[in-house]
């Protein structure tokens, strides 16, 4: 069972992704904003992290910098999830270090896909 550490402040979205994931058979660690996301990365060492990108304390992108900055975390690969639907924002999204992004509201097949190919 893969482990997913989802990122989300918003609880509406947290709630409906977290029983999605659950129900798909993954077992789910939750955080509440950047700073949360980044010590459950490194004390949980998921096989995936779900990352908003607009988040409290920390945002998305510093959160994704410092976890890809960490020899022992970098190899987790990141998904940005963000309402921001910009070409310019999947860009600043990668380039802080996220292996893949997507919009919201979440396409939940098309989330799916992703994640299997990085899970593997």
């Amino acid at each position: 069972m893969s482990r997913i550490l989802l990122v989300e402040d918003n609880e509406m979205n947290r709630d409906m992704l977290s029983r999605r994931l659950i129900r798909k058979g993954y077992e789910v660690i939750e955080a509440i904003d950047g700073r949360e996301g980044v010590e459950l990365a490194e004390r949980e060492r998921p096989d995936l992290i779900l990352m908003d990108m607009s988040l409290p304390e920390i945002d998305g992108w510093e959160a994704t910098r410092q976890i890809k900055s960490s020899p022992s975390l970098r190899h987790i690969p990141i998904i940005a999830l963000t309402a921001h639907a910009m070409s310019n924002d999947k860009e600043r999204a990668l380039q802080a270090g996220c292996d893949d992004f997507d919009t919201k509201p979440v396409d939940w097949s098309r989330l799916q896909d992703k994640m299997q190919a990085l899970l593997g």
